[in-house]
């Protein structure tokens, strides 16, 4: 059944206490729920529930409310579910009308209701976030009319992987499972296996490849063994072959896979099988191991900040120029605006940008010649740099945390969101104070 909108009736309760009635209605976070279009938020999150009578789902306002305080303060789910019993301002911004002292939902339909979202409802809080700026002045449409393109690596909550940590890992879960549906294995390799883990470290550690080597070997065979110990004893077991069917594939896959190994894809995590390798050439971090996401923000800066216009996970380690043919159409969309002027660094050469906008694209150190005023807007090409800093260390894009593919699709997007909500919350309280003064400064001179 489809969420039901929230409604404020305007009626007092013997009982309960109006929630305007006992914060300050100036405050920045009121404000923007005042100018946040919730109705259209509600029709785009609202068309992904059936018309069939049943339970009704969550309203939009209090989910997307939930995740836009959860991004722009920079809180876990369980954060932002405590935080709202106790914060009058976080009820009131989710469409509450009386203060409530126990959470009308679970922490997990936070995750339910990203995952049923998907990537395509979550860009019209982007797009929201970027009409709400241009309503409070905050920017203007001809500021989305010039962009900054340019990659970077979102990573994925996993240990750094090693063959060996990763086949001691896949036999403790293997064995695990095994114990868990009742098959009696020959051995678990529990404390033979630890010791070989141990063992390897401190020989890698100490430069004795071979003797490491050595104990990977070790490792290896006591998860060959586990394989094939459960695959004799589940075979004729239609239900137990269905169930370690994906685990014994990864745990063969981890075990036999190269260092180059590219078809099928490696695995580096075996909770998150998603996860790639990707190298951005820096000195401090060599390799990350997540998805490639793209980022664009305006090329000058709007009163209210340097807010972001778009992002994008990129899964398959695309080339930076070949992502453009879907980067630019998106923007558009979203911005409702032409895109006259795309930035991008030298990553970006040999671009696939649409024919339309071939040559609207420009690049650090090309050789076709552009005029003097171009030449000064490439020095602000640098800008988008600080947008991901702020992205990564503010609004939880460092580590992403969410689960599968759908996961890494939707926290670039919801990081975004928070980024340009706190600007816009900054702008409101900067203009509000801005009032405040003109006014004490009005009122003392009356009185002199």
């Amino acid at each position: 059944m489809k969420p039901r909108d929230v409604v404020q009736t305007g009626q007092s309760d013997l009982f309960r206490s109006r929630l305007d009635q006992i914060i300050d209605m100036g405050h920045e976070k009121v404000v923007l729920a005042g100018h946040i279009d919730w109705q259209f938020l509600s029709q785009k999150c609202g068309g992904n529930y059936s018309d069939k009578p049943g339970h009704p789902a969550l309203p939009t306002r209090l989910m997307a409310g939930l995740h836009i305080l959860k991004y722009a303060d920079n809180l876990s789910d369980e954060e932002v579910c405590a935080r709202w019993v106790e914060n009058p301002y976080y009820q009131h911004f989710c469409g509450e009308e009386f203060f409530s002292h126990s959470l009308p939902l679970d922490r997990s339909s936070m995750t339910r209701w990203r995952q049923r979202m998907g990537e395509e409802n979550i860009q019209s809080l982007l797009q929201e976030s970027l009409a709400v700026a241009v309503k409070v002045g905050a920017a203007r449409p001809a500021d989305f009319t010039q962009a900054i393109v340019d990659t970077t690596v979102q990573e994925k909550n996993v240990a750094f992987p090693t063959d060996a940590k990763l086949i001691h890992r896949a036999r403790q879960k293997l064995v695990k499972q095994a114990r868990d549906a009742g098959i009696d294995l020959r051995q678990s390799y529990a404390r033979v296996g630890k010791r070989a883990l141990i063992a390897h470290q401190r020989y890698a550690h100490a430069k004795q490849f071979k003797r490491a080597r050595k104990q990977l070997r070790k490792l290896k065979t006591y998860l060959g063994r586990t394989i094939r110990d459960i695959g004799r004893k589940s075979k004729g077991n239609a239900a137990l072959e269905e169930a370690f069917l994906r685990p014994l594939w990864l745990a063969e896959r981890v075990m036999t896979q190269k260092p180059r190994d590219a078809i099928p894809k490696k695995i580096y995590s075996l909770h998150a099988p998603e996860v790639e390798c990707i190298g951005k050439g820096k000195a401090h971090r060599p390799y990350e191991f997540g998805v490639k996401a793209s980022i664009a923000t305006t090329l000058n800066r709007s009163k209210g900040g340097q807010f972001a216009i778009h992002a994008k996970a990129l899964p398959g380690r695309p080339y930076d120029g070949h992502t453009l043919a879907t980067v630019i159409p998106e923007i558009e969309a979203l911005t409702g605006a032409t895109l006259k002027r795309i930035l991008a660094d030298a990553g970006y050469k040999g671009h696939n940008a649409p024919q339309s906008h071939k040559f609207r694209v420009f690049t650090a150190g090309q050789k076709r010649r552009v005029t003097p005023a171009i030449k000064r807007q490439m020095k602000r090409r640098s800008a988008v740099e600080p947008v991901i800093g702020h992205l990564k260390a503010g609004h939880r894009m460092d580590r992403n945390y969410l689960a599968h593919e759908k996961g890494d699709a939707i926290n670039p997007i919801l990081a975004a969101i928070g980024y340009n909500f706190r600007l816009i919350l900054k702008w409101i309280r900067l203009l509000w104070l801005q009032i405040w003064i003109k006014w004490v400064t009005n009122q003392s001179a009356i009185i002199a």
